[in-house]
């Protein structure tokens, strides 16, 4: 397990851009096919300016019946801050490097659940589709967005689960999202010359401001779900996430462009969120500022009620592992689980990772976090279609 964990850590697929997509799936492929499993390949072709590679979206399968349980995981990971980060490195019981705990290490639990459940000759009355997807980190498109528009996510589902960094608890419900980026244009000239100039520096503090009022009446707005005891429960809209512009110290700025990142809670409609979003800059825009945006991502939020039979397996399942039941709580991002609710499946994340350490410059998993949690895959699995 730590062997391919390491192997898959090796390929940096960093998104954005979308890199080395292909050589992820084709060892994923490979070794799901050495091990005798079923896999489809599905090259999406959509595919933004911006990505390096063409998507690859992976469905294996384990058992047969009309019944299935979908194991589902992503392969791309956030951008490194170095590339030793692509180095694994094994210390003791922890496994170093980027995308080990988010969530590579996630996808080898859920593997050597279904080899586990071979291995054991468990008889199953349904099948388990293991769902290995690229572009998560950017909303899913030619991933789990693709798959869902073509039909191929939760058909026949009784029920998903997700191997995110969930440090110990159980997702069962997440945050929305809109994010953006805007640029405001303005003219160039010299610092001497400004009075020829238009300054988008100074043009953009004006959008900013009246972004900020919106701010301030979103944040005061409070969820009702279940959250960690180091997160907010009010709605969130963070400006400036990235931000930039003009070309030197003594030029008018001609151009200034910043992120607009508004995380909607369960409660709120992302419709209506991101309608007041695009009321701000339009109104900016009909004051005479020159602007323009584009949407980075968008994503609704979803909810799932802990007791759904899933719920209540896969709490026994970790009771039974770990000693103890989990928690239920709502992630404070964007989870691929809002693709199964949509479809009627009730689905939950839980895997192996530390929230806190993922997209880090340390980041790494506990190698025997992924055993239990691929234990915990396969109980819930027998608890679910045990025939």
């Amino acid at each position: 397990m730590a062997a391919l964990l390491a192997e898959l850590v090796a390929i940096p697929t960093e998104n954005p851009p979308g890199r080395n997509y292909r050589a992820c799936a084709d060892l994923l492929e490979n070794r799901l096919k050495q091990v005798g499993l079923d896999c489809e390949r599905l090259e999406t072709g959509a595919t933004k300016e911006c990505t390096a590679d063409v998507p690859v979206c992976l469905v294996a399968g384990y058992g047969r019946g009309e019944r299935v349980l979908y194991f589902h995981g992503h392969y791309d990971v956030a951008p490194a801050q170095s590339r030793e980060q692509f180095q694994p490195v094994r210390k003791e019981h922890f496994l170093f490097g980027r995308g080990s705990c988010d969530m590579k290490g996630g996808i080898v639990a859920m593997l050597y659940a279904i080899l586990a459940l071979r291995e054991c000759g468990a008889e199953l009355g349904g099948r388990i589709a293991l769902v290995l997807v690229p572009n998560e980190e950017t909303g899913g498109e030619g991933g789990s967005a693709w798959l869902a528009a073509q039909g191929r996510l939760g058909r026949g589902g009784i029920g998903m689960l997700l191997a995110e960094p969930t440090s110990g608890v159980v997702w069962n419900a997440n945050r929305g999202a809109i994010s953006l980026r805007v640029r405001v244009l303005g003219k160039s000239a010299h610092v001497g010359l400004q009075h020829q100039g238009e300054n988008a520096f100074e043009r953009m503090l004006q959008v900013v401001k009246q972004l900020q009022e919106l701010k301030q009446e979103v944040e005061q707005r409070a969820t009702n779900f279940n959250i960690g005891a180091d997160q907010a429960r009010q709605s969130i809209l963070m400006l400036g996430g990235q931000s930039g512009g003009g070309t030197n110290f003594n030029v008018v700025p001609e151009e200034c462009w910043f992120t607009i990142d508004r995380r909607i809670n369960p409660e709120e409609n992302i419709d209506e969120e991101k309608g007041r979003l695009i009321a701000v800059l339009d109104s900016c825009r009909r004051e005479g500022i020159p602007l323009e945006w584009e949407i980075l991502q968008e994503g609704q939020s979803s909810a799932c009620s802990q007791e759904e039979p899933l719920g209540v397996a896969l709490t026994r399942s970790v009771r039974a592992v770990t000693g103890e039941a989990p928690r239920f709580e709502m992630c404070p991002g964007l989870l691929e689980i809002r693709f199964y609710l949509t479809q009627g499946v009730p689905a939950y994340a839980y895997g192996p990772g530390l929230l806190s350490v993922a997209h880090g410059p340390n980041e790494y998993v506990d190698l025997r976090k992924i055993i239990d949690c691929s234990a915990i895959y396969a109980h819930t699995a027998l608890g679910m279609l045990q025939s």
